[in-house]
């Protein structure tokens, strides 16, 4: 931002506004409350890139909220029809931060707020406006959750799709309830028992995502098909989508709530900052040499 030109008062203002962007406040208007996520408009379509290549787009939990923000924001506005999430680079996302905090958004805590419904899913999964995902490089963790609830996934022929969360000592049983109907047990459980990467036409070919076209065609293409899903009649669609949810079904949160406070997520996320294996590991298993 220039500050060329400006009063003094204005340039003051503008650098208050920057340091506050630069830690992040609570979301309003097209604000996502965190610098790490940008709500853009382009024409009658909303976009929401996530934007944190320092930090792999690892999603704080500001950024989880500000994904929920920019879906609700979208179904709001009568001058907007569909959104688009995207990250970044060739990463589209990790998931979630581990390591607890507020961290450099400044204003919302995971640890505290990860028993709450600040998470986007149950917002994808309700929005009756669409909800096109374009998986521009690595997607593992929440970002694969987010793909696979958006209406449609299209992925870049780079992407990679991971669910490590039993390498980090979590059941998480939304994964377990999701991937199992987006997939199939067999391959839903290689996924997330051996913590396997899927590339792109392997995705594909599972049903995880829906298409994959060349990488510098990515956003073009995604915004094509958000364009055609928004050309379909909106009750009849909304009806169409509550038949596939009721299909996703509801998962164990109780248990995987216990899963997340137990000391197997303790130690798990403990030795993910500490570029070590777990301690659960038996002795007599081959070496690892680093984090899982």
């Amino acid at each position: 931002m220039h500050l060329t030109g400006l009063t003094l008062w204005e340039s003051l203002w503008y650098s208050e506004q920057m340091a506050e962007d630069l830690t992040g406040r609570p979301p309003a208007g097209d604000w996502l409350g965190t610098p790490f996520l940008r709500f853009e408009r382009h024409g009658a379509l909303a976009r929401c890139v996530i934007d944190r290549p320092e930090k792999r787009n690892a999603l704080s939990a500001a950024m989880y909220f500000g994904i929920r923000y920019a879906i609700d924001r979208t179904e709001a506005d009568e001058s907007l029809a569909g959104l688009l999430l995207t990250g970044t680079g060739e990463t589209f996302s990790p998931g979630g931060e581990l390591g607890g905090g507020a961290g450099e958004d400044g204003w919302a805590d995971l640890a505290r707020l990860l028993f709450l419904d600040h998470l986007p899913f149950d917002a994808l999964r309700r929005s009756r406006k669409p909800v096109v995902s374009a998986v521009n490089g690595l997607c593992q963790g929440g970002g694969l959750m987010i793909a696979m609830l958006s209406d449609v996934a299209v992925a870049s022929e780079r992407a990679t799709f991971r669910a490590p969360e039993l390498f980090r000592g979590i059941a998480d049983t939304h994964y377990a309830q999701i991937l199992t109907r987006q997939v199939g047990p067999a391959r839903a459980r290689d996924m997330l028992v051996t913590g396997r990467r899927v590339s792109a036409a392997e995705a594909l070919e599972w049903g995880l995502v829906s298409r994959v076209v060349a990488h510098d065609a990515l956003i073009g293409e995604a915004t094509e098909v958000l364009v055609t899903v928004c050309r379909t009649a909106p009750d009849a669609r909304v009806e169409v989508k509550r038949a596939i949810d009721q299909y996703y079904g509801l998962y164990d949160r109780m248990g995987m709530e216990r899963s997340l406070r137990g000391p197997e997520a303790e130690e798990g996320g403990r030795a993910f900052l500490e570029r070590r294996a777990p301690g659960w590991i038996h002795p007599g298993l081959p070496g690892i040499d680093g984090r899982l």
